[in-house]
């Protein structure tokens, strides 16, 4: 069974963002700011990875969107963090609807095989455990006789972490909210040319079956201040706290992510 997870990594498109721009020209500076970029790439190297390199089911398809006007300094290290990763395929596009872009981009690398097709969308600060594909996998075998009479199922994996990088390490909060994006994911009807992305990850209980899974940690949620989410007015903080050595062993064994690898990026000072 296709399993395609697929990451915007600052795609600029038109839709996608929870706060608007006036243009589209704000958009790509304020994507492409130095500062954020810095950070950006802090979590796609050290947190969203290192658990996608480790998978213990290692057949799936990681798409990287990016905008066609992505300086080329960022595009040679997206290209460099992925380049012994034979899952990942960065994909350029331009600016449009964004919905349609992602649905033809996720198509592009369907095989449309006449099989069941799972997809995971995750943003560049997200973290799936080791074990994510393989427990997908299976979950979706289990649920599979149920597909024939649905054109989509969510499969939702809830339970894990809010986390918060910074110089000084991880700082998590844990979560066992429904619909987390990370390690949601959506089993579509072999004919059905929708994708993940056509649906907005906390309503899909509103369009579809769901198959909620809980009892071991399988995701990491970033928490930071470039979140989309995070820009609007009296959005609520999460209590968190720093990992332990009890925690970052937690951490390292679940994710493959080392805590003391993060805080390194993040005290890295932003290149001139």
């Amino acid at each position: 069974m296709q399993t395609i997870g697929i990451c915007r990594f600052s795609y600029p498109g038109d839709g996608g963002f929870q706060v608007e721009h006036r243009s589209l020209r704000e958009r790509i500076d304020y994507l492409y700011a130095p500062a954020r970029m810095h950070e950006r790439f802090a979590t796609f190297e050290t947190m969203m990875l290192p658990p996608l390199k480790a998978q213990s089911d290692d057949d799936f398809t990681l798409l990287i969107v990016i905008g066609d006007s992505l300086p080329p300094v960022y595009r040679d290290r997206l290209e460099a963090a992925v380049e012994h990763m034979p899952q990942a395929v960065i994909q350029a596009h331009q600016p449009g609807p964004h919905r349609k872009v992602m649905q033809e981009a996720i198509n592009s690398v369907r095989r449309f095989d006449g099989d069941a097709c799972l997809q995971f969308r995750m943003d560049d600060d997200d973290a799936v455990a080791c074990t994510y594909i393989e427990h997908l996998r299976q979950a979706a075998y289990d649920v599979l006789p149920m597909a024939s009479r649905h054109r989509h199922i969510a499969i939702d994996f809830n339970q894990g972490f809010i986390a918060r990088p910074s110089a000084d390490g991880l700082s998590v909060a844990p979560t066992n909210v429904p619909y987390t994006t990370a390690a949601l994911a959506l089993m579509f009807r072999p004919d059905l040319p929708l994708s993940v992305m056509n649906f907005a990850h906390m309503k899909v209980g509103q369009k579809m079956p769901t198959v909620t899974f809980s009892g071991e940690d399988m995701l990491i949620r970033g928490h930071n201040d470039h979140n989309d989410s995070r820009q609007k007015p009296g959005t609520r903080a999460p209590k968190l706290a720093p990992l332990d050595a009890a925690g970052k062993a937690h951490i390292k064994a679940t994710f493959n992510i080392d805590a003391d690898a993060v805080a390194k990026a993040f005290a890295t000072p932003l290149s001139k």
